[in-house]
């Protein structure tokens, strides 16, 4: 199926999706558009805001013009995909554009927390499309189990480069650094500056 038709059903069931209880997200995946819950957790959602402040501080020097935003779906019609990261480093003046999605050409870094639900597509699906974007920084958060990997330097569907960090850690992410010690893992309890199980 071409994107334009995959397209045109996506926003067929973006509509549908408005009228349902609950948050949901429409993507465009290996198997065509799917629709999806979100039901991201305020632990989720305080380190994509964390992510987001840290990188909007630094994009003032690094890429002026761009800000890290959670939202926006970003697309890519060549391969036939459209995803929504958890955050994205975009261009600040393409949301004030007409349409949904943001061109994919103009996108140098995504963010994806794990959710514990479905691991599998940030680790898979996603580590594919995104290099096959040309999207030159992806960021994995998990906070199932405290870690995180950056990927660089895309080639076809893959990246060549992988650096695993752990919760704490300092993490150079592309011209950028991510303090990580105020991330917290599902389940976990913060007391005193302790983590406790």
């Amino acid at each position: 199926m071409d994107y334009a038709k995959m397209r045109a059903i996506a926003e067929e069931l973006s509509g549908y999706a408005e009228r349902l209880e609950g948050s949901w997200t429409v993507e465009i995946g290996p198997s065509g558009p799917f629709l999806a819950m979100m039901r991201p957790s305020k632990r989720h959602e305080g380190t994509v805001r964390r992510i987001c402040k840290q990188l909007d501080e630094q994009l003032l020097t690094t890429h002026p013009g761009y800000i890290c935003a959670n939202g926006p779906e970003i697309e890519h019609p060549a391969i036939g995909r459209m995803r929504r990261p958890d955050a994205v480093v975009i261009p600040e003046d393409v949301l004030d554009e007409e349409g949904l999605a943001v061109d994919a050409t103009q996108v140098p870094a995504v963010v994806e927390i794990v959710s514990p639900s479905n691991p599998d597509n940030d680790y898979g699906d996603k580590l594919a499309e995104y290099p096959a974007m040309g999207i030159a920084h992806y960021l994995i958060v998990d906070p199932r189990t405290g870690t995180i990997e950056v990927h660089s330097d895309p080639c076809k569907d893959r990246y060549q480069h992988k650096d695993p960090y752990i919760f704490g850690d300092t993490v150079p992410f592309g011209p950028w650094t991510l303090e990580t010690a105020a991330f917290l893992r599902y389940g976990k309890t913060r007391h005193q500056g302790v983590v406790r199980f």
